[in-house]
């Protein structure tokens, strides 16, 4: 009959499959239920599961759908296949619309499209309460994950099933966010996201497909002065701010992720 790894086992099995040991101190604290310091003192403590999820782990498969949750701009939320998996690079567009928030009296409409896991959205919630979210995303699975997530962590949002501004006809908003597909359809990078729905990757062809679309329908349901925000790749900037101009959005602004690359684009649309 065989045993389990122990704690210490686990971590030097980490460092001969090349995993990271601060990957692998999260995935033993998930399996075994206690912190980075008990794993410390702990070494010759059972690591249940601890061999075939690092294995799995090495093999490419994604931390958060080991353990089930990400962290993101403070909040702790689930994650499932379903769902795309919360990135710090997109917390520069949520600081980004929290600092126009700020300046907005009252009970701001927001509206995140393609909202995934609800990431952006709860962010959203929870740093600006009075903010009046509401998130939209095409995937029945994925809207699950989300509502699950604002259920758990109390944070009212309005979801909503369908594709991008369809669901919200007749609606008006002061904000508008989304981190829609933007990788090109032949990127070399695209394998390796193999574990998450590749259509909340991309949408084929060059990635602006979807950018495109939703600078075009956005102002139908902006209000006066309201801003559309939207994430896009480090080499899409220039394409999305041109974009953005000849629909005749106004302040065209470009933010940069923390690593310096170009993140975020966004207007204000003023007609």
């Amino acid at each position: 009959m065989t045993t389990g790894l122990t704690v210490d086992e686990a971590l030097a099995l980490a460092r001969q499959l090349g995993v990271e040991r601060g990957d692998a101190q999260v995935l033993l604290s998930h399996l075994t239920g206690q912190n980075r310091t008990w794993l410390m003192t702990h070494g010759d403590a059972a690591a249940p599961g601890a061999d075939a999820a690092l294995h799995r782990l090495a093999g490419g498969e994604p931390l958060a759908h080991l353990t089930g949750w990400q962290p993101f701009h403070g909040l702790v939320l689930q994650v499932t296949p379903d769902t795309l998996i919360p990135r710090p690079d997109t917390e520069t567009i949520v600081d980004w619309a929290l600092e126009l928030l700020a300046g907005m009296p009252g009970e701001p409409p927001v509206a995140d499209l393609g909202t995934g896991s609800g990431a952006i959205a709860l962010a959203l919630k929870a740093a600006c309460p009075r903010a009046q979210v509401t998130a939209v995303d095409f995937s029945a699975a994925a809207l699950a994950v989300a509502r699950a997530n604002g259920q758990r962590l109390g944070l009212a949002v309005d979801w909503h099933h369908g594709s991008w501004l369809e669901p919200l006809a007749g609606q008006r908003f002061q904000l508008i966010v989304s981190n829609p597909p933007y990788i090109a359809g032949d990127d070399p990078h695209l394998p390796a996201l193999r574990h998450e729905p590749l259509a909340a990757l991309t949408p084929g062809g060059d990635g602006l497909a979807d950018l495109i679309a939703l600078i075009d329908a956005a102002p139908q349901h902006l209000a006066a002065g309201g801003w559309l925000l939207l994430e896009h790749g480090w080499d899409q900037a220039d394409a999305v701010a041109q974009h953005l101009a000849r629909r005749g959005f106004a302040e065209t602004t470009l933010r940069r992720d923390l690593a310096g690359r170009a993140r975020a684009s966004g207007g204000r649309w003023l007609a």
